[in-house]
Formats: C-alpha cells, sequence, structure tokens
C-alpha cells in the first residue's frame, strides 16, 4: 500500500479550535469549537486581535468610568459618585473578563496555526523521503 499524499493534504486543509473556556461557568462535557479553513486562520487571528485592541480601549474608558470623581462637595455629587462608580467596576470587570477570554483565544489560535505550520512540514519531509526512494 502506497503513501497517500492526497489524504494528508486533505486532513490539513482544515482546523478545529476548541472554543475558550468561560470562567463563571464550568466546562460542558463535549465543548464547543470551530473548524477554520487553513487558508483563512491568519483573517481570524487578525480579527481577534482588533477586538483585543479594541478592549484594551475601552478598557481605559473604563478606567475612567470606575472612577468618577464627584463634581462637588455637596451632597448630591457625592450621591452621583456612589451611583456611577459600581457601574464603573462592574463595565470594568466584564471588560477584563472579555479581555482574558479573547487573549485565550488567540493563543488557542496561534497554536492551531503552528500545529498546521508543523504539520506540512513533517508532511513535506514524508514526501520528500519517500520521492528519494
Amino acid at each position: 500500500m502506497g503513501y497517500d499524499s492526497n489524504a494528508e493534504e486533505n486532513r490539513q486543509q482544515k482546523v478545529t479550535v476548541s472554543a475558550p473556556a468561560n470562567p463563571d461557568k464550568p466546562a460542558a462535557a463535549g465543548g464547543g469549537g470551530f473548524t477554520f479553513d487553513k487558508d483563512k486562520i491568519d483573517g481570524i487571528i487578525k480579527k481577534w486581535t482588533d477586538l483585543q485592541a479594541e478592549l484594551k480601549k475601552d478598557y481605559r474608558d473604563a478606567n475612567l468610568m470606575a472612577n468618577v470623581k464627584a463634581p462637588g462637595k455637596e451632597f448630591a455629587s457625592g450621591d452621583w459618585e456612589k451611583l456611577a462608580n459600581p457601574s464603573g467596576k462592574a463595565f470594568l470587570e466584564q471588560n477584563q473578563k472579555m479581555q482574558d477570554y479573547v487573549k485565550n483565544y488567540i493563543d488557542q489560535l496561534t497554536a492551531a496555526k503552528q500545529k498546521i505550520t508543523t504539520n506540512e512540514a513533517e508532511t513535506q519531509a514524508s514526501l520528500n523521503k519517500h520521492k528519494a526512494v
């Protein structure tokens, strides 16, 4: 039985990446995931990296919202500060969780891309070996 390079190539045309775990929920049995064409993974990584940059920008804004100072020394200003800061802090916390999720997913996508590169190099080496025989 000969080596089937087409079967190997077809196997490498798709990449499956597990969905990142949600730190607030226990992992589901079987988990979720996504399958991408190998030639599209760079574009997907770029979209997630762009999202990460937007989240970092939002985080800076959230810091301002979470640390609002009363505009004056009277009770109304103090009440306004007490109401504004918890909302800002909640947004800040949620933003950080989303940043962690996105970073984890980018790491998984990057690892999947590296695996593709390694598999392709190994396949090419194997093909070269069989051609030499």
